[in-house]
């Protein structure tokens, strides 16, 4: 069954910085090299104080075996350039429904 997941990370509203997104990004390589299971990537800006990072997934067990592996290594040096940014706010659910395209 298909997941999406939400990961939200508080900002400033007038902060429009992608500086550890691109970075992290950069790292992960996944336009070039796209994880196992990912149906589509998507972030930006709410404008409500927060920059959301949504994803949709084949299942939960490919969401967590990228969180585990190529997405923390990724993260873990941007972290440790930057402590001030903490961790997001992680939620998820399984998909009724995905049209693709």
């Amino acid at each position: 069954m298909a997941v999406m997941v939400i990961q939200e990370f508080a900002v400033e509203e007038t902060d429009c910085s992608t500086n550890n997104y691109d970075a992290v990004g950069a790292r992960l390589n996944a336009k070039q090299d796209p994880p196992d299971g990912l149906i589509v990537h998507t972030a930006g800006f709410t404008g409500r104080g927060s920059f959301r990072i949504a994803e949709v997934w084949e299942s939960v067990g490919d969401w967590e075996a990228f969180r585990d592996g190529r997405l923390a290594d990724a993260v873990q040096p941007v972290m440790e350039a930057d402590p001030e940014a903490g961790p997001p706010d992680v939620y998820s659910y399984e998909l009724h429904d995905v049209i693709r395209t």
